[in-house]
């Protein structure tokens, strides 16, 4: 991308997401040549939206798409991420699932994959019956909670179509959104709701664990 009419920071960025695509090519195609190709699952996704580190202006190719936030955000844009599945035998081609879930659940699937059982006491769901088209037969997490120190600190919780985000974590108010119709979180619907922020204020307090290791910011 050296004679784009991009900053530099830009060109490299475009330039390493062509060489990672290069290189899964080349790594399915080394499983086609090895005839292992339909006996493996293969799994790509990421560990968090896109940032803004290194120059890189995540504006310039509209990383986050109509997401609010980036990677260090509990909001949508940095912890939403796809996931891709190539199973092949397994997995249909072109299908799509909504269905959500988060990197704990790897241990449950994978081990259900293999025909085995995870540990007891995690907080792990398999989504093997999501890759194998039965959702019907998915468990759901009951919600999905996440926490973030640095910065002012942040809680979030997805309670169905519900997301509830509070800015310090354990004091500040908390934002409501509704995601089936405000995917970007643009629209606090706390006034409107106050049974679903209470019960997101709950699960807060139940899901929040101290840590000895870092101290609240931002109260």
């Amino acid at each position: 991308y050296a004679d784009r009419d991009w900053p530099a920071p830009e060109k490299g960025k475009a330039a390493m997401i062509t060489r990672l695509d290069d290189d899964v090519g080349r790594l399915l195609d080394k499983l086609t040549a090895l005839g292992l190709a339909d006996r493996t699952i293969v799994i790509f996704t990421s560990d968090n939206g896109p940032h803004a580190e290194g120059g890189v202006d995540p504006e310039f190719f509209h990383s986050s798409g109509p997401l609010r936030g980036l990677k260090r955000d509990v909001y949508e844009g940095g912890i939403r991420v796809p996931l891709i599945v190539r199973w092949p035998g397994h997995v249909a081609p072109g299908s799509v699932s909504d269905h959500v879930g988060y990197f704990g659940d790897f241990m449950a699937t994978l081990a259900a994959v293999a025909g085995g059982s995870p540990p007891a006491g995690l907080d792990s769901v398999s989504f093997l019956p999501t890759l194998l088209g039965r959702p019907t037969d998915q468990a759901q997490h009951p919600y999905l909670y996440w926490e973030f120190y640095e910065g002012r600190s942040s809680q979030a919780v997805r309670l169905g179509d519900w997301k509830g985000v509070r800015r310090p974590m354990l004091t500040g108010p908390i934002e409501l959104y509704d995601l089936r119709t405000d995917l970007g979180e643009q629209h606090d619907a706390a006034a409107a709701h106050p049974d679903i922020v209470e019960r997101i204020r709950q699960i807060m307090a139940e899901a929040h664990v101290p840590s000895p290791l870092w101290q609240v910011r931002g109260r």
